[in-house]
């Protein structure tokens, strides 16, 4: 399984309430959760994300509330992975349940930039920053993690 895409790069504690405002928590639908995505850290965000693109952020990236809306705005938003130095745990867990592919990767989140063009192969870890010619090692998912991402989520993986 590979991801390529363009680069979004944020911060430190990026948290759920700018992945997504609590103002919109009143939809669970993913496609109008997207639409509201990222919008009080980055307003153009939703404006310029293509599908594939990738999210690349420092330290403690999904902090905050436990809400799963959180990845499910990403994921909708067409962000085929987020890279990050680390995640608040309910995030990354939250993101393996509804099928959204997550690394930490500290060498990655600080070299790559904004704009960069980034592949990444979930079978090998390895993070290749198109860009600037550079690879990083980020941790490979478990087969099993990668047939939840496959399966679009738990639920759907628990269902075949």
């Amino acid at each position: 399984m590979k991801a390529n895409g363009s680069v979004f790069k944020y911060g430190d504690n990026v948290d759920t309430d700018v992945i997504i405002p609590a103002r919109y928590l009143n939809s669970s639908d993913p496609a109008e959760l997207a639409t509201h995505c990222m919008e009080d850290i980055d307003k153009a965000f939703i404006k310029n994300v293509k599908k594939g693109d990738i999210i690349v952020a420092t330290r403690n990236f999904g902090c905050g509330s436990s809400r799963e809306h959180a990845p499910i705005a990403i994921k909708a938003a067409g962000v085929s992975c987020v890279i990050a130095e680390t995640f608040a745990r309910i995030f990354y867990r939250n993101a393996i349940n509804i099928g959204l592919p997550i690394i930490e990767c500290p060498e990655a989140a600080k070299g790559i930039d904004a704009g960069d063009d980034v592949e990444i192969d979930f079978d090998s870890g390895v993070i290749t920053d198109k860009t600037k010619g550079t690879t990083f090692q980020g941790q490979p998912f478990p087969p099993f993690m990668q047939k939840i991402i496959a399966a679009e989520g738990l639920i759907n993986y628990i269902n075949q």
